[in-house]
C-alpha cells in the first residue's frame, strides 16, 4: 500500500506538467465522440475544447478512447506492448464495457503526442490499476451513446439495448442506430445524470474468453516493426566508443584515422564519441579506429566477493513487518534453523537490445525508442537537449521484451543528441556486448533467515515456533511473512534494488517480479528445511502452517493436478514445491527434475503451475504468461548469473551467459483457479518468483543435497551432493 501511495502522488505531480489543451488533443484526432477522464471531475465526453471550457471544467485531462465516425474504436493509453499481451487483454476490457466486437478497438500505446502521460509499464501493474480506469471510461462512453441513441430513435433510454457497435429498441432490432451514425457530426458535451456502472461477470461476453494475441500474425510473420526498423532517406547508422569498464573515464581521443573512413561522420561531444555512416558496417569500421585512452578504476569486488562486500556496506534494516515475541518464540522452539542464502547478479538479456531512432524536424525532435517508460524518455531527452518537453515526441512501436531493463533510456538518449548534433536521422542499435554491459542487472543480494519449530514439530503435527528474517540488497517485495508464525520479524536492509551508492559496481534495477525471486527461494528452502527436520511431507507442512485460504488454494491445486504423493524430503521422487504472492496473485509450482549425479546437471521434467489471479480477462494470454515465466524462470535457477572485477564485465554475449535452450523445456501444466475475486491481478510475473524455490526443493528431494545459492550450477550441485 506505500508503494501506490506514492505512485498516485507521483502521478499527480507529473501529470500536472503534462498540460495538453483539449483544443490542440482534439485538432489531432479529428471528428467523433472522443471520451476523457478528467482528472478532478471523473469522465465526460467532448468533441469541442470550446464547449468542454463553458463546462468549468480544467484544462489537464487523460484522454482514453475515441469513436470515429467509421464506428471504430481507438483507445489511448501511455501503457506499452513488450510481449505481455496488454494489445489484448486491454481491447478486451474496452469491447466489453462499450458493446462493440474486439475487432473493432484499435490500441494507440505509448505515443506520448496522442495518449494520456503513465508512469511506465512495469510492477504488473496495467491490468490492475489501468484496466478497471478503462473499463469505467467504456462504461462512460457506452452511457452517453445510449443517451444519445434515446434521443434520435425518440424512446427512453430503458427501452434500449446497445450490442455490436449498435443501439437498438428491445423487441425491435430493426429500430436501431449505429455507433458510427452517433459519432457522425455530433458535438457533444455532456455528463451522465448518475454513474455509469461496469458490468458484472455474469454479462461478460467479451472479458474471461480466451482470444488469440493480436500481434501473433505480425510478429510470427516477421511483419511486425520494432524501433531498428524505423528508418528514412538519409538515415545514420551510429556506433559509439564505450569505456572498458564501469567507472571508467576518458582521458585522450584521438579520431584522425576514423575520419578518413568514406562517408563516416565522426562527432564528439564531451564524453559522446561517435562514428556514424550510411553502412551500419562501415560506421563499425570508423569506431575501431578511434583511438582512446581510459582511467580505469580499481577493483575492489568481482563476483566472488560481493556477498561479504554487501554485508559490510549495508545500511540499518527497516522492519517491514512484525509480530508477537522474538525471544519468546525461541525459547519455545525445539529446533532452531539457521541459514544464508545468496543470488548472483542476473541479465535481463532482451531478445531485442535497447534500440531507438530519432528524427530532428525543424525545431522538434521525435523519438522511436525501445523502452517501458515513454514519458520517462521524453523528460530525459528534453532535460539532456535542453529542449522544452512539448518539443520532444517517444513513439514506442513494438518492444521485444523489457522485464524491467527497458525503463532505463540511455539509448534513446543517445540517438537523440546525434541526430541533433548531426541534423540527420540516427539509429542508435546497441550490440549485444553493449546491451549486456549497460544492462541494470538484477542486484546480486544476500537473505539470512533464523527460524524454529515447536516441540510438537519434530515427528507430529508441524509448527513453526519463530521467523527472523533479513533481506539485503534485493529490496522487500515478497519478504513479509504469510505463513502462520506467532512470532516473526522482517527487516530490510537496502529497501529497493538500487542499494546505497557505492554498493553494487554497475547500475542494478527492477528484473521480473523484483526482490520476490530472491525472497520466495529463500523463505521456500527455508520452509522445507523445516519440514524434513519435522518428518513432514513438505505440502502438508506448508498447508498445515497456513491460514491464508488463497494460498491453499493454489498448493491444492497444483497438488492434485500433479498427482501429489505424500512423503517425507528427501524421498527420492525428486519434486519440489514453492509458493508466494506477487503482484495481488497467489502461485504454487510443483517442479519434477532429474539429477545426473555424475556431473550435477539438472533437466527439469515437468512443472505445474497454479495461480490465482483473480478476474483473468484472456486466458489463453493468462497460460502464456505463466509458461513464460517457467520458461524464464529456469534461467535464474540454474545457469544465469554475471561474472566480473570490479566494472569489468565478463559475460558480453550467449557464449558465456546461458539463458534456457529449447531442449531445457519441461512440460509445463498451468491451472488458473477461480477465486471468484471480481478484481484482476497482476499475471506477468508471479509464476517466475517460485522457480527457484520448487526447482532446490526437487534437487534436495532427489539427492538430499541442499543448494543455498542461485543459480544452481552443476559445479555447485556437485559440491552439495559432495
Amino acid at each position: 500500500m506505500k508503494q501506490d501511495r506514492y505512485f498516485d502522488q507521483e502521478f499527480e505531480e507529473i501529470a500536472a506538467r503534462y498540460p495538453l489543451s483539449r483544443r490542440e488533443f482534439l485538432k489531432r484526432l479529428g471528428g467523433g465522440v472522443i471520451v476523457l477522464w478528467l482528472a478532478p471531475g471523473g469522465l465526460v465526453s467532448s468533441l469541442e475544447a470550446q464547449e468542454q471550457r463553458t463546462l468549468g471544467y480544467p484544462a489537464d485531462f487523460n484522454a482514453y478512447l475515441r469513436i470515429g465516425e467509421d464506428g471504430r474504436v481507438s483507445c489511448f493509453t501511455g501503457k506499452i506492448e513488450m510481449g505481455q499481451g496488454i494489445v489484448t487483454s486491454l481491447a478486451q476490457e474496452l469491447a466489453e464495457e462499450l458493446d462493440v466486437p474486439l475487432e473493432a478497438i484499435a490500441m494507440v500505446m505509448g505515443d506520448t503526442d496522442l495518449c494520456p502521460w503513465d508512469r511506465g509499464t512495469w510492477g504488473s501493474l496495467t491490468t490492475r490499476f489501468f484496466g478497471p480506469a478503462l473499463r469505467a471510461a467504456g462504461a462512460e462512453a457506452r452511457a452517453v451513446l445510449l443517451e444519445l441513441a434515446a434521443e434520435h430513435l425518440s424512446l427512453p433510454k430503458d427501452r434500449l439495448i446497445a450490442k455490436d457497435g449498435a443501439v437498438f429498441e428491445e423487441g425491435k432490432p430493426g429500430n436501431r442506430v449505429t455507433y458510427a451514425q452517433l459519432a457522425k457530426g455530433q458535438k457533444i458535451a455532456r455528463q451522465l445524470k448518475e454513474e455509469a456502472i461496469v458490468k458484472k461477470a455474469a454479462d461478460f461476453k467479451v472479458i474471461g474468453r480466451p482470444v488469440t494475441r493480436r500481434d501473433a500474425l505480425e510478429k510470427v510473420t516477421g511483419k511486425a516493426k520494432y524501433a531498428g526498423d524505423i528508418q528514412f532517406p538519409g538515415l545514420l547508422y551510429a556506433r559509439i566508443l564505450r569505456p572498458p569498464a564501469h567507472g571508467a573515464k576518458l582521458l585522450r581521443v584521438d579520431t584522425a584515422a576514423a575520419q578518413r573512413v568514406e562517408g563516416a561522420l565522426i562527432i564528439q561531444e564531451g564524453d559522446l564519441v561517435a562514428a556514424l555512416h550510411r553502412d551500419p558496417e562501415a560506421a563499425e569500421n570508423a569506431l575501431q579506429k578511434i583511438k582512446a585512452e581510459f582511467d580505469l578504476p580499481t577493483a575492489n569486488v568481482d563476483d566472488k566477493t560481493i556477498f561479504d562486500h554487501l554485508l559490510k556496506v549495508a545500511p540499518e534494516g527497516e522492519v517491514a513487518a512484525e509480530g508477537g515475541d522474538l525471544a519468546a518464540g525461541q525459547k519455545s522452539a525445539a529446533e532452531t534453523f539457521e541459514c544464508t542464502y545468496l543470488n548472483s547478479y542476473v541479465a535481463h538479456a532482451p531478445l531485442e537490445p535497447h534500440t531507438a531512432t530519432a528524427k530532428m524536424e525543424e525545431d522538434k525532435i521525435t523519438v522511436w525508442a525501445s523502452t517501458q517508460s515513454p514519458f520517462g524518455a521524453k523528460d530525459e531527452i528534453a532535460r539532456e537537449l535542453g529542449m522544452a518537453a512539448e518539443k520532444v515526441r517517444v513513439i514506442t512501436p513494438w518492444v521485444g521484451g523489457g522485464f524491467g531493463g527497458k525503463s532505463r533510456n540511455q539509448q534513446a538518449i543517445e540517438a537523440a543528441r546525434l541526430a541533433k548534433l548531426s541534423g540527420k536521422p540516427v539509429q542508435v542499435a546497441w550490440t549485444r556486448a553493449e546491451e549486456f554491459f549497460y544492462d541494470t542487472f538484477r542486484p546480486a543480494a544476500i537473505v539470512k533467515i533464523r527460524s524454529g519449530i515447536s516441540p510438537n514439530g519434530a515427528g507430529g503435527s508441524g509448527g513453526i515456533a519463530f521467523w527472523d528474517y533479513r533481506v539485503y540488497f534485493a529490496g522487500d517485495r515478497g519478504a513479509q511473512q504469510f505463513y502462520d508464525v506467532p512470532h516473526h520479524r522482517t527487516a530490510v536492509h537496502g529497501s529497493n534494488w538500487r542499494g546505497a551508492p557505492g554498493s553494487h559496481p554497475f547500475a542494478t534495477g527492477p528484473w521480473r517480479a523484483p526482490a520476490n525471486n530472491t525472497n520466495t527461494f529463500a523463505r521456500e528452502s527455508q520452509i522445507d528445511i523445516m519440514a524434513a527436520k519435522a518428518g513432514m511431507d513438505p505440502l502438508e507442512f506448508r498447508l498445515k502452517n497456513l491460514k491464508n485460504e488463497r494460498v491453499q488454494g493454489v498448493l491444492k491445486a497444483a497438488a492434485e493436478k500433479f498427482g501429489w504423493k505424500p512423503a517425507k524430503s528427501p524421498s527420492g521422487r525428486s519434486a519440489g514445491v514453492a509458493c508466494g504472492i506477487d503482484a495481488g496473485a497467489y502461485v504454487a509450482v510443483i517442479a519434477e527434475v532429474e539429477v545426473n549425479k555424475s556431473s550435477g546437471e539438472v533437466q527439469v521434467k515437468r512443472v505445474v503451475a497454479a495461480q490465482d489471479m483473480g478476474l483473468v480477462i484472456n486466458p489463453r494470454g493468462a497460460i502464456i504468461q505463466v509458461e513464460g515465466c517457467v520458461m524464464m524462470g529456469l534461467g535464474y535457477a540454474l545457469s544465469e548469473e554475471m561474472h566480473f572485477k570490479g566494472g569489468e564485465i565478463f559475460d558480453l554475449n550467449f557464449d558465456s551467459y546461458e539463458i534456457p535452450r529449447f531442449s531445457w523445456m519441461p512440460k509445463i501444466e498451468v491451472v488458473l483457479v477461480d477465486s471468484k475475486d471480481p478484481d484482476p491481478q497482476g499475471g506477468g510475473e508471479p509464476a517466475i518468483i517460485c522457480m527457484g524455490g520448487a526447482i532446490a526443493n526437487a534437487i534436495f528431494d532427489a539427492t538430499g543435497a541442499r543448494l543455498f545459492q542461485l543459480p544452481m550450477t552443476p559445479e555447485r550441485i556437485k559440491k552439495a551432493m559432495g
